[in-house]
């Protein structure tokens, strides 16, 4: 009887044991947090180590939003002061209900409806276990138009063909910079994150479409920030965007394939946005335009909004198609192409039936080669060339209805007649005899009775960026881009050390990835400045040492910079001539 109760006081202390171990076991870990400001919204990203076990409430007076992590430890440092958001100022953890729960307070700047969910580990093992919650900055969760040209006031107008110019007649083109914030995308071998290259080529080819008359490009995101797949494409159509191009960087699970490619919707993919829009009845007006208002209001025939919508998605795959054949052919002349057709997918970014769409892949992150170049300033802009060279020449022989480009006229052939000249033709057409001889072919001015010449018209061609290379520069000196470091000083702020080196606060955020324009004094920056790159010919009885004397250098840089395994020099050899 005595051993009976033996093995049991043994048998309840064994599972008081297990009962114990198994809680911390199972015990989470709340390993850090990250936030993520973007224009509409917060996203608050907590890295746990196990899946969350958690709940949530609101308070008033001051705001907060308040979250219960249970058999939770953190291991995270709190306070953290957010200084970026519009909607959250600081995070703090508090008295918890009980021990082994962990309670953090959001403290919030107004009322806001938190949305709070759990993400699973990343396949690629950069993220684990996650607890998301997005903070919108207000009710409206579009963003208006980034990095645009301004726009002056304009009437309607009507043209000779009286076709109607719809606003100020631009076309807008929505460049959406694949992936961002929360979501790295492909990692390379040496971890080079796929959001970062994405948002300097789509800047790039932003600022090259802000180039060209008539045009005008905004961006899904301008800023390492993370924005839904739906509503990039809702930022497109709340912009009124004429295309919606999407830049990505591919990737697999071995380094050797390289080489970019575009892809289209698909018609499987597009059929089946087809069957969603048809259930969206009070959409359609957004989508077709007065045709779908009217449908909207007087309709529920679901075979006429079937048809409807389905003309405009096989418009949408059509043009889209177009452009995708002219970005390939663009893109082929500068990098390699993995794929020389158009590929139909099924993408989300691709599914909007109102605007056409496509999403360049501009290499393979996963191939060491690629991973290195696509980083690199002068591949991307490379890329981002011949990317807006496609764009306007697909613009150029497609113009959107309601547009300057669409309304313009066509060709117009003029007969010499007696007594004429090229300027007093020029005038009466309102164009110039520069802009008559070019077309023409003209070697002279000379005119024949009789002859005919072909009119310019004003249609829009691909403008090249302006660069860099300054007006005085002589034949000697060119104008190359250098990094620095500058040390902010006590009452410096962003735009003051801008403008110090005439540079804009956006190349300083990027080079640096500021978070913030928030700085504190002793603070490194690295400023991207143009510097004067000198070439000197060598002339006889000159000598390395003399010529690094002459402007300034050592020896050993004048050797370093133009890659000499010796000193002997030859007459007539040009030599680059280092920064001091």
């Amino acid at each position: 009887m005595l051993i009976g109760k033996y093995f049991q006081v043994i048998w309840y202390a064994i599972l008081a044991v297990m009962s114990v171990s198994s809680f911390y076991v199972s015990a989470n870990t709340l390993e850090g947090i990250r936030v993520w400001p973007s224009p509409d919204e917060t996203r608050i990203v907590i890295d746990l180590n196990s899946e969350a076990n958690y709940s949530y409430f609101t308070l008033s007076s001051p705001y907060r939003l308040v979250v219960d992590l249970k058999n939770t430890n953190l291991k995270a440092k709190l306070p953290l002061t957010v200084s970026d958001s519009k909607v959250l100022s600081k995070i703090r953890k508090s008295s918890s209900p009980s021990k082994d729960t962990t309670r953090l307070v959001f403290e919030l700047k107004h009322s806001v409806k938190a949305e709070v969910f759990k993400l699973a580990p990343t396949p690629g093992g950069q993220y684990g276990h996650r607890l998301v919650m997005d903070l919108p900055h207000s009710s409206s969760s579009v963003s208006k138009p980034t990095q645009s040209k301004p726009v002056k006031p304009s009437q309607p107008i009507i043209n000779s063909n009286s076709n109607h110019i719809i606003g100020n007649g631009e076309i807008i083109i929505a460049i959406d910079a694949g992936h961002g914030g929360e979501d790295p995308g492909s990692i390379g071998p040496t971890r080079k994150y796929e959001k970062h290259a994405t948002l300097a080529i789509s800047k790039k080819v932003v600022a090259q479409i802000n180039a060209q008359p008539g045009m005008r490009a905004i961006m899904t995101r301008s800023g390492d920030y993370f924005v839904n797949l739906n509503k990039r494409t809702d930022i497109a159509r709340k912009n009124k965007s004429h295309l919606l191009v999407s830049i990505h960087a591919d990737s697999f699970r071995s380094p050797q394939p390289r080489g970019g490619s575009v892809f289209v919707l698909n018609t499987r993919r597009a059929n089946t946005e087809i069957g969603r829009w048809v259930e969206k009845h009070e959409k359609q007006s957004e989508l077709l335009g007065g045709a779908g208002d009217v449908l909207a209001k007087n309709s529920n025939d679901r075979n006429v909004s079937q048809t409807l919508l389905d003309l405009q998605f096989s418009h949408s795959q059509k043009e889209g198609y177009k452009l995708a054949t002219n970005v390939l052919s663009e893109m082929g002349k500068v990098i390699k192409l993995h794929k020389k057709d158009p590929v139909n997918a099924s993408l989300a970014v691709l599914k909007s039936p109102d605007i056409p769409s496509i999403l360049i892949e501009t290499g393979f992150i996963s191939n060491p080669t690629e991973e290195k170049q696509l980083f690199q300033r002068g591949h991307q802009d490379k890329i981002a060339r011949a990317i807006s060279k496609a764009i306007v020449s697909y613009l150029n022989a497609n113009p959107p209805q309601g547009t300057l480009l669409a309304a313009q006229g066509q060709q117009k052939k003029h007969k010499v007649r007696s007594g004429e000249s090229l300027s007093v033709i020029a005038k009466k057409y309102g164009t110039t005899a520069t802009k008559l001889k070019s077309v023409n072919n003209l070697k002279s001015t000379s005119l024949a009775v009789g002859q005919v010449l072909i009119i310019p018209t004003n249609k829009p061609v691909y403008v090249a960026p302006k660069t860099t290379t300054s007006k005085a520069a002589s034949s000697n000196t060119k104008q190359a881009r250098t990094i620095i470091t500058h040390k902010v000083r006590s009452g410096e702020y962003l735009g003051k050390i801008a403008s110090k080196y005439k540079v804009s606060t956006s190349s300083i955020r990027s080079l640096n990835r500021l978070k913030s324009d928030t700085l504190f004094v002793g603070q490194k920056l690295k400023v991207s400045i143009v510097a004067p790159v000198k070439k000197h010919t060598v002339k006889r009885g000159e000598f390395l040492g003399k010529i690094a004397t002459k402007y300034g250098v050592s020896v050993s840089s004048l050797r370093k910079a133009n890659k000499l395994r010796s000193d002997e020099l030859a007459i007539g050899q040009v030599l680059i001539i280092p920064t001091s």
